[in-house]
């Protein structure tokens, strides 16, 4: 009887093919003197790095990425920033801004699910187009959510409840309405299904939940869904930000496209005025704020950023980071914010 390992292997790679014409077999290398079932694993891992997250959900998309999407190299390469080193901040000229490759280098991290090309990363465009709106306290214009609800900080306890990704939303929703912004601070808990923890369906029922919100308020311009990350647990992603030891903050972006091609059932109408919106951040605290952000992170699938054209999936921090550190990162995040929106 055939190893069981060929036949799914085989299998996965047939489902591949009808994924579309441009997906290839894996290359084939034979080994003299090798254990044949080493060229099987070579063909099922090859298969499944490369084209695996065609068949993923977004909900395990974002598991993926909370969880083991970023290597510890890849993380070490981002940049983490001690206490104390905060650097020296950068503005970059819109002549810099058209250098795709340096763009990349200093702006990007791209999932291997992910289409980044030159057609769709214009960083120029992105830094110029126009996110103000027009501030009126009278009616609601930001809308702050969690997909992720349970998303907790590590000093999180009986004693320290409020060490959320919840609790980093009350807060920033303090921020911004005293800059005079009117917020909607949307708590459901989206991951939460018959009393217990469940993420297989969060993104499906937290498009359901603020569609309702949008549907009564159309005057939100502004959507933001609060996570934060998961790393290894001995790294801490933390900066020096106006002398506050502080988490460190990623934007997180879905492209809605592979690098195949767009995924049909997930269209974003939305998705330039997506990523501009977080590379005005990113811009912004690269000169104001060194240290703060990591590389805005893309990703295939759309996790519900097509709401509005200024959505924005946000981690904040990590589980090895503080309560402190995360209410630390809400200041400088909710400055970040009110600029942009006011056309700063």
């Amino acid at each position: 009887m055939s190893d069981p390992g060929t036949w799914i292997t085989w299998l996965l790679i047939g489902a591949l093919k009808l994924q579309g014409p441009t997906l290839a077999e894996p290359e084939m290398i034979a080994i003299t003197g090798r254990d044949p079932s080493w060229e099987i694993y070579e063909d099922y891992r090859y298969a499944y790095e490369n084209y695996g997250y065609l068949f993923l959900t977004e909900e395990e998309g974002m598991e993926i990425l909370e969880d083991t999407g970023m290597s510890a190299a890849d993380r070490a390469a981002e940049g983490v920033i001690p206490a104390g080193e905060p650097g020296a901040g950068v503005q970059y000229g819109l002549e810099q801004l058209d250098d795709y490759d340096m763009v990349m280098k200093q702006f990007y991290s791209v999932h291997s699910s992910a289409a980044a090309g030159p057609d769709l990363i214009n960083a120029r465009a992105f830094a110029e187009k126009n996110m103000q709106i027009e501030k009126d306290p009278n009616v609601p214009q930001i809308l702050i959510y969690h997909t992720h609800s349970q998303e907790t900080y590590a000093d999180y306890g009986p004693g320290n409840t409020q060490a959320t990704v919840v609790g980093a939303g009350n807060y920033l929703t303090e921020l911004l309405e005293a800059k005079g912004w009117n917020v909607i601070h949307d708590t459901s808990t989206y991951d939460i299904q018959g009393g217990e923890l469940d993420r297989n369906r969060a993104y499906t029922y937290a498009l359901q939940g603020i569609s309702g919100i949008l549907e009564q308020n159309p005057s939100i311009q502004v959507v933001l869904d609060v996570h934060r990350d998961g790393v290894d647990e001995g790294l801490r992603l933390v900066s020096e930000v106006n002398g506050k030891t502080t988490a460190r903050i990623m934007f997180f972006q879905g492209t809605s496209r592979t690098p195949d091609g767009p995924i049909e059932y997930l269209p974003n109408p939305n998705f330039a005025d997506n990523m501009a919106f977080s590379f005005q951040m990113q811009l912004m605290a690269a000169r104001d704020y060194p240290g703060l952000t990591r590389k805005i992170y893309l990703k295939g699938l759309r996790y519900n950023l097509h709401v509005r054209p200024r959505a924005s999936l946000i981690e904040l921090g990590a589980q090895t980071n503080t309560w402190q550190e995360a209410r630390n990162a809400v200041e400088p995040l909710a400055e970040l914010l009110d600029r942009v929106l006011q056309g700063n």
